[in-house]
């Protein structure tokens, strides 16, 4: 299957324009288009530290709509000649790439996963080396033990 609409969230990452940059080769060979969207969460009132509003929530969400439109567009003009369309949206990133999806009918969501290390895959995100953790974080990586469902194994 060929992907013709594929849809790119992005992040403002250098890794999520790289992976709109291969999402428009995947467009380009099957003559689809790329849909890239930038996601904020949904704002509230600005306000100062004396406690007065400094921008109103409509106010801030028409900012961040101005400004994600600037970044959608630059990064828009790095993937011509390929057919691209941009979309601005407030929300939860996850709930709203999938809304995003079905009102798009992408048949691809093209997205970044962050990267982890050697370390963290070793350590499972501790960011400890193994000889480095505390009894704590061993007993509760050993699991229950056989004696009345206790943790460490003693």
């Amino acid at each position: 299957m060929m992907a013709k609409r594929i849809l790119v969230p992005l992040d403002g990452s250098e890794s999520a324009e790289v992976a709109a940059a291969l999402a428009a080769d995947l467009a380009r060979n099957s003559g689809g288009g790329v849909r890239l969207l930038q996601v904020y969460p949904v704002p509230e009132h600005r306000v100062s530290s004396t406690g007065r509003v400094v921008a109103y929530a409509d106010q801030e969400m028409e900012r961040l709509n101005a400004e994600g439109r600037d970044y959608l567009e630059s990064v828009e003009a790095q993937l011509a000649p390929v057919s691209t369309e941009t979309v601005v949206r407030f929300g939860k990133p996850e709930q709203e790439i999938l809304v995003e999806a079905e009102a798009f009918d992408a048949d691809m969501i093209v997205v970044t996963a962050a990267r982890r290390g050697w370390l963290d895959r070793l350590t499972g995100g501790s960011g400890q080396r193994p000889h480095e953790q505390s009894d704590a974080d061993q007993k509760t990586q050993a699991g229950p033990s056989r004696e009345g469902g206790r943790t460490g194994g003693r």
